[in-house]
This record gives C-alpha cells, sequence and structure tokens, in this order.
C-alpha cells in the first residue's frame, strides 16, 4: 500500500501539491471560528451534584445574584477606608449600574472587609452566557470604566471575579501562543540547520506544517460546531506544538530514510519511494497510536478532554496524510538539490556514536536494560508525592494578571472562602412549602461542619419549596481542603435534610470536588482504553503478541518516571501545592502515544535487520546504528518544541510543557535507545511470537560480517554490507 502511495505522489507531485492548496483554500474560507468557554461548569455532565444545584438554581432563584465580577477599592496608602472614600465607593457603584454594558444585570455594593480596608462592588452577569467570550469583553469594558470613575479619588480598584478572570486568561493565552509559535519555529528551524546545513530542508517543514495547521483547525473548527463540542483557550497552544512537532518528527523519519536510499545508488523520484515504502508503514502506525489514544478522550467526563481528543486526533490525522502524501511530493518535485550547499547526503559520515551505542546494546543487553529500567523504577518513585489542584483559570495565567491579585487579596480580607461561597439547595419532595421551623436546625448543623467559616439562610423561592442556604468554608474554593470540607458538606446537607425534603451542594468547591471525581473516572477509563488500543496496533504492526506487552511495560515505566519527575520538580522543588488536575491525562496521551512512536521506529528497523539475516543481538545493535540519529534528531525537536510551553508563563501550560517534554525526553533517549532494543535483544525470538516478522524471507548471498572496528554509517547502512544488490534492495 505504502508503495502505491509513494508511486501515485512521486509520479504526480505537482497535482498532489495543487490538490493541498485547493483544500487549504477552501477549507480556511468556509470553517466557523472555533468557539471557546472559561467556565469549569460547563465541562462536567448533568449527572453530577454541583451542576444539578446550578440548574436547581436557575429554576428556583432565577434572578438570584450571583456576581460575575467583583471589582475590589483600597486606599491606594493602604489605610483604612474613610467616609470620603466610603461615598466615592458608592458613587462609582451607582454610575457603573446607570451604564447598562452589554450583560450586565445588576450592580450592588458588597460587604466592606472586617479590618475597614476593603471595599466591594459586585457585578451580576446574564448566567446563561457564562464563560463566553462576550462576558470578558463586558469584563474589559467594566475594568476600564471603574478606574476611570476612581480617577481623582483616594482609592486603588482592580476587577476581579470569573468574567475579570476569562478576560486575562484569553489575554494571556494570546501571549502565551504568540511566544510558544516563535519559540517553536526557531527551535525547528535552527535544529535542522544543525542536522542537514540545508536552508530549504530547514524551511520546507515549517511551511508544508503551516498549511496543514491552517486545514487541521479548519476541521477541528467544523467538528467543535457539527458536534456541539466544548473548546479552552489551553488547546490553541498546544495544538501549535503537536502539529508542528509531530509534523517534524514524521518528516524527520521520510528525510532520513530519503538520505539513506540516495547513498545506496537509487535514483531520486525512486529513493522518494522506496523511503515511503519503507518508512511509511511506521509513521501511519505511529500516527495511528497517538491517533487512537487522543480519540480515547472522547470517553472523558470533563467536555473539554472531549474536544481535545477529537481536535488532536483531527491534527494528527491530517499531519500523517501530509507525512505520506506532500511531503513526499514536494521533496520530489525538487529532488536532492532539497540538501543543497551541503553535499554530505552523497556520502556516508566517519561518525561512530550510534555505532558504538549499538555495539553496547549488542555486547551487553542485560546491563543496557538494566541501568535504564533502575532509571526509569527510580524516577517513578516520586508519582507517590503526586497531589492534584483544580482551580483551572488561575493555572493558566500568570500570578500577576489582575484577576488574580484580586483573588488573592479578596482571601486575605475576608474568609478564604467568601469569593466562592457554597450554596446548600433544600427542596420540598412533595411540592409543598417546607416548614420554616426547621431552619435554624438546620443552618446550626451545617455551619458546625469542621471547615466551614459561618453559614446562614440565604433566600426562599416564591412557593417556599426551595431554600438557599449559604455556607462560607474557612479555605479558598480550590484547595484540598476546601474540597475535603465540602465533601462533608455534602454528608450533612444530606443526612440531616427534614423529613420530605432533599438537598443538593452547589459552588466552586463543589464544581471541584465533581472534577475531581470525573478524573479519577477518566484516569480507570481512559488509561486501560488508550493502552489496549495502542497495544492492538503494535500487536498488528509486529505480528506479535509479546513484543507489544514489554513495548506498554516501558511505555508506563517512562509515565511513571515522567510524573515522578514532576512531582519532584514542582511540588518538592518549587513548593507547589500540587499540580494541575488534568495533568496526568494530558501527560498519560502525549507520552504513552507520541513516545510510542519513537519505540516504533526502533522496533520496526529492528524487524527490518533481523529479516536481513541477522541474530536479534546484532539485529538490535545494526538498528540503534541506522534508526539512532533519526530517533535523536526527533525527539530532541519534540521535547524543545514542547519545552516552549514554558514560555507561556503559566502554571498549567509551564507544568505541562516540562512533564511532556521530559516524558518524550526520556521516550526517546532512554526507552527507543537503550531499553526497548536490549530487551528485545535478550528475549530474541519469542519477542516476536507467535509469527516470525524477524526472520528471512529469503537467505542472503553473502552473510553481513561485522568488523572488529564496525564503521559507522550514522544513520546509513553498515559499509560492510553496501554491495551492489544490497544498495538496490526495496
Amino acid at each position: 500500500m505504502f508503495r502505491s502511495i509513494g508511486n501515485a505522489v512521486v509520479r504526480h507531485p505537482v497535482w498532489t501539491i495543487v490538490a493541498w492548496l485547493i483544500a487549504a483554500v477552501a477549507i480556511v474560507a468556509t470553517a466557523p471560528s472555533l468557539p471557546s468557554n472559561s467556565d469549569e461548569s460547563s465541562f462536567l455532565p448533568r449527572s453530577y451534584e454541583s451542576i444539578k444545584a446550578a440548574e436547581l438554581q436557575e429554576k428556583a432563584f432565577p434572578s438570584a445574584f450571583t456576581p460575575s465580577a467583583i471589582a475590589l477599592y483600597k486606599r491606594t496608602d493602604g489605610g483604612k477606608l474613610t467616609a470620603a472614600d466610603q461615598k466615592d465607593v458608592a458613587r462609582i457603584t451607582s454610575e457603573l449600574g446607570k451604564k447598562k454594558i452589554d450583560q450586565v444585570q445588576k450592580v450592588v455594593p458588597g460587604q466592606p472587609s472586617s479590618d475597614g480596608r476593603y471595599a466591594l462592588t459586585l457585578v451580576q452577569m446574564d448566567s446563561k452566557n457564562a464563560g463566553q467570550p462576550k462576558q470578558a469583553d463586558a469584563a474589559k469594558v467594566l475594568r476600564d470604566d471603574v478606574k476611570q470613575l476612581a480617577k481623582g479619588t483616594n482609592l486603588d480598584v482592580k476587577l476581579g471575579g470569573s468574567a475579570a478572570q476569562a478576560l486575562d486568561q484569553q489575554d494571556s493565552s494570546k501571549r502565551g501562543e504568540a511566544l510558544i509559535g516563535i519559540g517553536t519555529f526557531l527551535i525547528i528551524l535552527v535544529t535542522l540547520l544543525i542536522i542537514f546545513r540545508a536552508p530549504i530542508l530547514a524551511f520546507l517543514p515549517l511551511i508544508t506544517i503551516g498549511l496543514v495547521s491552517a486545514i487541521a483547525n479548519g476541521l477541528i473548527a467544523y467538528a467543535t460546531k457539527l458536534f456541539d463540542l466544548q473548546a479552552n483557550s489551553s488547546i490553541s497552544s498546544i495544538l501549535i506544538v503537536v502539529l508542528f512537532g509531530v509534523g517534524t518528527d514524521y518528516f524527520l523519519f521520510l528525510m532520513f530514510r530519503y538520505r539513506e536510499r540516495l547513498r545506496l545508488g537509487d535514483e531520486p523520484k525512486q529513493a522518494m519511494i522506496n523511503a515511503v515504502d519503507r518508512v511509511g508503514e511506521a509513521i501511519a502506525s505511529a500516527a495511528g497510536a497517538v491517533i487512537i489514544a487522543f480519540l480515547a478522550l472522547v470517553l472523558s467526563t470533563l467536555g473539554f478532554l472531549k474536544q481535545m481528543g477529537p481536535a488532536l486526533a483531527i491534527a494528527v490525522t491530517v499531519t500523517l496524510i501530509a507525512g505520506l502524501t506532500l511531503i513526499p511530493a514536494v521533496v520530489s518535485l525538487i529532488g536532492p538539490k532539497v540538501f543543497w550547499p551541503s553535499k554530505s547526503w552523497q556520502r556516508e559520515p566517519e561518525n561512530a556514536r550510534f555505532a558504538a551505542l549499538g555495539r553496547g546494546v549488542r555486547n551487553r543487553p542485560a546491563l543496557t536494560a538494566g541501568l535504564s529500567g533502575l532509571i526509569l523504577v527510580a524516577l517513578s518513585l516520586g508519582t507517590f508525592g503526586y497531589n492534584a489542584t483544580f482551580d483551572l483559570a488561575s493555572g493558566s495565567m500568570p500570578k500577576t494578571k489582575e484577576s488574580m491579585v484580586v483573588q488573592d487579596e479578596m482571601q486575605k480580607a475576608y474568609s478564604a472562602g467568601a469569593a466562592a461561597p457554597t450554596d446548600v439547595y433544600l427542596s420540598s419532595t412533595d411540592g409543598k412549602p417546607i416548614d420554616t421551623t426547621v431552619f435554624d436546625g438546620y443552618v446550626k448543623k451545617l455551619g458546625a461542619v469542621d471547615g466551614v467559616a459561618n453559614s446562614r439562610l440565604a433566600q426562599k423561592n416564591k412557593d417556599g419549596t426551595t431554600v438557599d442556604f449559604t455556607v462560607t468554608l474557612k479555605y479558598e474554593a480550590s484547595t484540598d481542603k476546601a474540597l475535603e470540607t465540602v465533601g462533608r458538606v455534602r454528608e450533612v446537607a444530606h443526612s440531616d435534610a427534614p423529613d420530605g425534603t432533599e438537598a443538593v451542594v452547589g459552588g466552586m468547591s463543589s464544581i471541584f470536588k465533581d472534577i475531581d471525581t470525573a478524573v479519577n473516572h477518566d484516569y480507570r477509563t481512559v488509561f486501560p482504553v488508550a493502552a489496549a488500543l495502542i497495544m492492538l496496533i503494535l500487536g498488528l504492526l509486529l505480528r506479535s503478541v509479546v513484543a507489544p506487552l514489554y513495548l506498554m511495560a516501558s511505555v508506563g515505566l517512562g509515565f511513571g518516571a515522567t510524573l515522578g519527575a514532576t512531582v519532584w520538580i514542582f511540588q518538592e522543588g518549587q513548593g507547589h501545592s500540587g499540580l494541575m488536575f488534568m495533568l496526568p491525562v494530558i501527560m498519560y496521551l502525549f507520552v504513552v502515544a507520541i513516545g510510542t512512536d519513537y519505540n516504533i521506529l526502533m522496533i520496526a528497523r529492528l524487524r527490518e535487520e533481523a529479516r536481513e539475516g541477522r541474530e536479534p543481538r546484532e539485529a538490535a545493535g545494526m538498528a540503534l546504528r541506522h534508526a539512532g540519529p533519526t530517533v535523536a534528531a526527533a525527539g530532541f525537536i519534540l521535547a524543545a518544541t514542547f519545552a516552549t510551553m514554558m514560555l507561556a508563563g503559566n502554571a498549567l501550560l509551564t507544568e505541562m510543557g516540562f512533564a511532556v517534554s521530559f516524558g518524550i525526553a526520556v521516550a526517546a533517549f532512554v526507552m527507543a535507545m537503550f531499553f526497548t532494543p536490549s530487551i528485545t535483544a535478550l528475549i530474541g525470538h519469542a519477542a516476536w511470537w507467535p509469527g516470525h516478522a524477524d526472520r528471512a524471507k529469503e537467505t542472503p548471498a553473502a552473510p553481513a560480517p561485522v568488523s572488529g572496528d564496525d564503521r559507522d554509517t550514522g544513520d546509513g547502512r553498515d559499509t560492510a554490507v553496501q554491495d551492489p544488490a544490497a544498495g538496490r534492495r526495496n
């Protein structure tokens, strides 16, 4: 199949390129805009208690006041607010309400802090549009207006709350995307210039992947609209890295093999056909593993992961098709001039590094497997200290952003949970009004829960069938202690609900509690499904039952090592209270799926060497010699491109950038280079059971001897076997 694809695109390169350009223009011109939602409650299914509470609030208290934005006032000199200051706060609050800003429904004064240093203005927005870009736009107008109204006073005012957080998150995301895009571009360009010393080859993947990116983004927007999926601003940053990182990987897989075929004497167009034929199955299998792993995210209970999975799967699918059609067509059209001005492609390098590594694996596979496995196990010990945090808003932007400053100052000035109180909704089960005599006792029981600062009856609906009790926690809404406390509040609210009533608990802490439950569900569902499907792909590629088992075991060790290292650096080293809750899911998919690429490339080359008559240990050594340079270059570029996410300046992308780049480095330079080939060498022919995928199809005319000096060919063939017949093998 891959030879047929290679033949078609190499013989019709112009038509292939034109087809891609037409597709790009058509898709980009007609694709809808990609929506974005920063409301974390929208990521949960309706079956969760926090969502049931939100729906009950909408029904029972449609005009209930829930602030979407909070203006926090303090004196510029840090002193207590004077009577004049309080008059200014009242005036600003009144004038904001008169401005009739889009989305703003009500503007009211809030409670002053107990120390008299802070005052609040609370702004309610249309709850139907919570988390939507239009509320971020409203927050921008509010922020500008409130600062303008405070001019000439002694007040310093800042705008916080969920709408302001959405605005700051949006701005942070744009800055992060720009930095990530520039960093990714420069890393790929410089690395390819160093590897090939050919400007055309350095710019070619950036140009072609740029075209692929436009098509992929358009298709993702179509899919998001068609299936009514949720989107989050962080996805755009991840897409940049996935498209350029994975695309460059497949480009390198192909170009290293193309250069090898040219060195073996193939005519240029035939060299590309043979390259696609030889490496196409490995690229397709590697991409298939990534696509399957990403699609496993549709089993997630979290909306933004459900959207992220198909989005990334679409991106990798388009990249795969480009790697097998667009890039071969462009390169075959240019021919060997693609390597200009370097002439190194015409001869085998004399560098002996990968030959030496190959000899080490061949001669001492047990030692190599033991040392590399020990490194992975040691790093994995850090996973026992893993702790999750759930505040996606603060995790996706720097702490210096205005809304984050407001959040921190409110925690100090008021009860830590005051900015996001918990609501207990008590409803009648028979439709009759609830007996008011039970309220005081219920309030006391809620207030007595360990971790609760205070509780009070907030409001009743007009029929008296639903009552809202506000419970203020002692802790900030996203902390572990807040989640533990809201769990206890739920127990008391349910067990002590008066006869004929039932209770549901809402609020941000309740949402975070449900997200925690949902993520744990995803660990039990997404992980094993993705692993099983990747193993199936490996089994089909290798025609083996044994090899996929130890390949996935090695990838599992790589995941553990990556999570452990991330825990040690961010939790132990930098003092973070925990890692973002979604990190293990994202890391698992990227490290397991993309990291498997390098195992696939190495094991496919090992099988190829074995089919030419080499014994298992010799095949492992030769596979490392030939595929090692490709894995090293691709692994470095992909790890470095993911590391650019650390430039975004927020906890989520910093942690994700480090974890994924570290995991890919482990996958490329520990697993694929040493652990996988050495284990395969130790297991021998049994690694390919029940098939015989490693057995030679025909006896070679002359065995391939390995001399003592074993001259290196870098990424090419052993010079000892470069007879004309070997050079013409397809």
